[in-house]
């Protein structure tokens, strides 16, 4: 078997092509320090590209699957916190209100592990899953909810201008919890913080260096639950630290820029 390289830019040149003239990307960008082309150069692949110029053919604009949701990647904490048995799959951290999965009933905590019978690896796999299926189908969903697998069928509906299909968010790792400075809710913080939730506590400092800081949490972070537990008020969080157990693992629910995300902490 004969493998071609190909230097890419965006040029008048062309853009890759196979060795018998077949499209196989689209040029995108290069990496420059000069501007001009210094032999390294990025395209998207034209499996990628040949939904987008066939939406824009149809209907003159592009039109991409979309179901609500926000998601993120699972580590093996948060897989045995929701009790699953291995990392594969995207988490369900956010369902938006009136959308698809809100009509289905998915909900926050599910993980989604297969969709429209394909297995889901995790939370970019499923976005291009979504983004790719035509609006008004009707898909299949596999979750586990509470230790049971289940199915949900959920109809897809058209990806809003202002909206991406889900925000997919890291999953932080083990590391021990403390070292933050909290205060109570208020509408005008979380008004600047991009939240329109009711309940939580926001977290105004994090010790440089603390464990805190490495298991992840910013300051800004707005802390909604704890364990499943709603945290409303800097004494409920006290309350539910309180009861906790060295060692133990700590599922956390947290909005941050407006994007709600799961950690898992351990104390």
């Amino acid at each position: 078997m004969k493998i071609l390289f190909r230097p890419m830019r965006p040029s008048t040149l062309g853009t890759p092509a196979g060795p018998n003239g077949e499209l196989v990307g689209v040029n995108t960008a290069i990496f420059s320090q000069t501007g001009g082309y210094q032999g390294v150069g990025f395209a998207v692949s034209a499996t990628m590209a040949k939904p987008i110029y066939e939406s824009l053919i149809a209907t003159g604009k592009v039109v991409r699957g979309y179901v609500g949701i926000g998601i993120q990647d699972l580590n093996q904490d948060l897989a045995m916190s929701f009790s699953v048995k291995d990392s594969r799959g995207a988490l369900i951290s956010d369902v938006k209100p009136d959308s698809p999965a809100a009509e289905a009933g998915l909900k926050q905590g599910d993980v989604i592990v297969e969709y429209n019978g394909l297995a889901v690896e995790d939370g970019v796999a499923l976005q291009r899953m979504v983004t790719r299926t035509p609006v008004g189908t009707r898909v299949l969903v596999r979750v586990i909810r509470d230790g049971r697998e289940r199915g949900v069928t959920v109809l897809v509906g058209e990806q809003p201008d202002d909206s991406k299909v889900a925000k997919v968010g890291k999953s932080e790792g083990d590391h021990a919890f403390s070292g933050i400075e909290l205060e109570d809710l208020d509408q005008d913080t979380a008004r600047v913080l991009g939240f329109d939730g009711k309940r939580g506590v926001v977290v105004t400092n994090v010790n440089p260096g603390s464990e805190a800081e490495k298991a992840g949490l910013l300051a800004g972070d707005i802390i909604q639950e704890m364990n499943r537990r709603p945290i409303k008020s800097v004494q409920d969080f006290k309350k539910a630290s309180s009861d906790l157990k060295t060692g133990a693992n700590v599922l956390m629910l947290i909005s941050r820029r407006g994007s709600a995300l799961f950690l898992s902490v351990k104390v």
